[in-house]
């Protein structure tokens, strides 16, 4: 593997690091190869967002973190994407809210599963299911490897966090009664349609955002809590989504 040096004053310095972050994570078969063609369909509609945190982002952040403080058995669903770009991020969102954490993968291998849970453990991670298969079980109407799910975390969750997600798999979830939150930066895909909170950011940007707004809707009451959720609407923040990125391509446009 060729390693780069990427300098400061390079535009896109940051971005470049984190490809080359997931380049390496999938010589260590953490990242699926297909896990590197989506994260650049992810980095495009970046593009479109400006790469901020846009305001609906903002408000669907807020409603997901008084979902999970509400729920009773809330999982993180993590996969290698998700375990290569911020590990120590998703371990500590899952000690924040606090929620069990679940190795879930459409390219399934054992090999893939030791990989993944060695990064969530070194980022501190001290129980991680989806990896012994006298735990596993299998959610119904669904064909992939993705239904494999544990017996202790997703099977008796009532909500789960699907980052980066495979779009049959949030249709299974949300068909076995499950809540259902994702981060999507494609607010066109089916995972981002059919979720009740989708939080349209770069996963990078999301997760500590998430961490703080948990921190402070845990002094909130039960009240408050149901309002936020209750009062959060997933077509109408899309649609806000939509409009922001056609006003952001209506300024490119005029100042091209």
């Amino acid at each position: 593997m060729i390693k780069i040096e990427v300098p400061d004053s390079h535009p896109r310095a940051k971005s470049i690091r984190v490809r080359e972050n997931l380049i390496e994570k999938c010589h260590q078969n953490v990242v699926a190869q297909a896990g590197l063609i989506a994260h650049g369909r992810g980095e495009a509609f970046d593009y479109l967002l400006g790469e901020i945190t846009i305001p609906p982002a903002q408000e669907s952040i807020r409603a997901a973190a008084a979902a999970f403080l509400l729920a009773k058995h809330p999982v993180l669903s993590v996969n290698g994407n998700v375990a290569a770009l911020c590990p120590k991020e998703i371990v500590l969102l899952s000690q924040t809210i606090p929620a069990k954490l679940e190795i879930n993968l459409f390219y399934r291998s054992q090999k893939r599963i030791k990989a993944i849970a060695k990064e969530l453990k070194m980022a501190g991670a001290s129980e991680i299911l989806g990896i012994e298969k006298k735990y596993s079980t299998q959610l119904k109407n669904l064909e992939s490897h993705r239904r494999i799910v544990d017996k202790r975390g997703i099977e008796i969750a009532d909500l789960v966090f699907v980052p980066l997600e495979d779009g049959d798999r949030t249709e299974a979830l949300i068909n076995n009664g499950k809540e259902v939150i994702t981060v999507d930066l494609n607010p066109l895909s089916r995972t981002a349609q059919k979720s009740h909170i989708t939080i349209v950011d770069n996963i990078i940007r999301c997760v500590p955002l998430f961490i703080n707004e948990i921190n402070l809707l845990k002094k909130s009451d039960m009240k408050t809590l149901k309002s936020i959720k209750t009062d959060f609407d997933n077509k109408k923040s899309i649609a806000k989504v939509l409009l922001h990125i056609t006003q952001q391509l209506s300024r490119m446009a005029e100042e091209s």
